[in-house]
């Protein structure tokens, strides 16, 4: 595989705007909790230093604010991290190029709408369709590979 393989480039593109998503997520999670002061998970991080001046009880609560951002990150590193290794191996099979982009961007998308639809706290079913699809697209990347790898 070389980048100059159009299939391989496109999934390089989308395993690329995935792996920033899933990192970024983190980082929302982080920011979250330095801004409400809260929803810290470990003794030592309720504990005096540079990013905690003020301790204060309460610190290793769970908060909303900071817990829907970090099951959004639980979610993406299920997720995502299937995508990227069943992406990898349906990029080897050599699709077609049209095909290879319905599902690798397809799957990017479903994605961002997926975020979108948890981060705004839509409803499940809106939330559910999203994953659907995305569950769908490595499912079929899956399969596609292994009726591949099996004829």
């Amino acid at each position: 595989m070389m980048i100059e393989n159009p299939v391989f480039a496109t999934y390089v593109i989308a395993a690329t705007l995935m792996i920033l998503k899933m990192m970024g997520q983190g980082w929302i999670t982080v920011f979250r909790m330095m801004k409400v002061g809260g929803g810290f998970l470990n003794p030592e991080d309720a504990t005096a230093g540079m990013t905690n001046p003020n301790p204060r009880p309460g610190q290793l609560d769970a908060d909303d604010y900071v817990e829907r951002s970090r099951r959004m990150h639980r979610n993406d590193l299920e997720n995502i991290t299937a995508f990227l290794v069943a992406g990898l191996l349906f990029a080897l099979t050599q699709p077609t190029l049209w095909i290879a982009q319905v599902l690798l961007y397809g799957f990017v998308a479903t994605r961002l709408a997926h975020f979108w639809a948890y981060f705004t706290a839509k409803s499940h079913e809106v939330r559910a369709t999203f994953f659907s699809i995305g569950s769908f697209i490595v499912i079929g990347m899956a399969v596609y590979t292994l009726i591949y790898a099996i004829r």
